[in-house]
């Protein structure tokens, strides 16, 4: 194990592929084996989806389980893998608190699900935006809840500079952005994200909104040659109604080491209440995966051949913003 990535101390540290293997899937955790079939409107007894509390005895089953919880958080009885991911705790605490922004403040709706390799490694590219990264968040409740698996993104070095932020993105299953974490996961079989646009995306002002930043150096591009994995571009429309932003101190920013200190509608004029997102309506395309087999892992070495591959993926999600911002209509209905 890498010296970043510290497991929990007294939890077991599994293998990535035993990790999907709990949940009865195979190397790539597909579809029907981590989840199993049920009804419209239904959802499947998974970790952090609670019975509904007007079932009988369910109040009671919720209790015990949470008793049950804080026991194994006790005793250390619960397994994370090298890259401290911890299944148990995203399952029932950080997914379903991120679950109820999705469902109920954004209203969120998906489109190309099936696109989305139902085992196996891939690399999900998405658009960046919000000021605060929020798309991430909702992107992998729609995998984890609509795909059937967990999307481990790539995050930049001042998330895991941030003591809670950074525990919490490693216990979601997260990690650095660099192409030795990228590589290690893909060769296990795991679905990746990636936001090549970076801070230039998350923190535009609100006039560029769905306008596309340069897709960095194409890194992401070599780490799939290198993997032989395919891309899935991906658009998220409505994170850049939830803080608009209109302004950036930026002599407040260097002196808080941040890229960017922004200034919207609501903040900092309100202050903690200017934090509350705008409750925009949301939607989440997945475009048909761009297999790279006409390619060689060496070609991931040659600059142009990745500026080539690299321009495609932008011009595609860019397409699927301008499409997928057409269906959604107005922001804020």
């Amino acid at each position: 194990m890498n010296a970043h990535h510290e497991a929990e101390e007294g939890a077991r540290v599994i293998p990535l592929a035993t990790a999907r293997e709990r949940d009865g899937g195979g190397a790539g955790g597909g579809r029907d084996a981590r989840h199993p079939a049920r009804r419209d409107g239904e959802h499947a007894d998974a970790p952090g989806r609670a019975a509904s509390v007007l079932e009988p005895g369910s109040l009671e089953r919720r209790v015990a389980s949470g008793l049950e919880f804080l026991g194994r958080r006790l005793t250390g009885d619960y397994e994370v893998d090298e890259f401290g991911f911890d299944p148990e705790f995203n399952g029932t605490v950080l997914l379903p608190a991120a679950r109820a922004l999705y469902e109920r403040w954004f209203r969120v709706e998906l489109a190309g699900v099936e696109n989305v390799p139902a085992d196996g490694g891939a690399l999900i590219v998405a658009n960046h935006s919000g000021t605060l990264p929020l798309d991430g968040l909702m992107l992998a409740v729609a995998l984890h809840d609509h795909a059937e698996r967990d999307v481990r993104l790539l995050g930049a070095d001042l998330i895991y500079q941030v003591p809670v932020l950074g525990h919490l993105s490693r216990k979601a299953g997260h990690t650095l952005a660099c192409q030795a974490d990228a590589a290690r996961l893909l060769g296990k079989g795991e679905l990746v994200g990636v936001f090549p646009e970076g801070y230039k995306g998350v923190g535009k002002p609100f006039a560029d909104r769905y306008k596309l930043q340069r897709f960095g150096r194409g890194g992401f591009v070599g780490t799939a040659l290198r993997a032989g994995v395919p891309i899935v571009p991906c658009a998220i429309v409505g994170a850049e109604e939830i803080y608009p932003k209109i302004a950036d101190l930026r002599p407040l920013a260097r002196l808080l080491g941040l890229p960017y200190f922004p200034v919207t509608p609501t903040f900092p004029l309100l202050g903690p209440a200017g934090l509350v997102p705008l409750p925009s309506k949301w939607m989440i395309a997945f475009g048909e995966p761009m297999y790279l087999d006409d390619y060689e892992a060496d070609d991931a070495d040659d600059p142009m051949t990745v500026f080539e591959i690299t321009d495609h993926v932008r011009e595609n999600v860019q397409r699927m913003l301008h499409e997928t911002r057409l269906r959604r209509g107005p922001a804020f209905f």
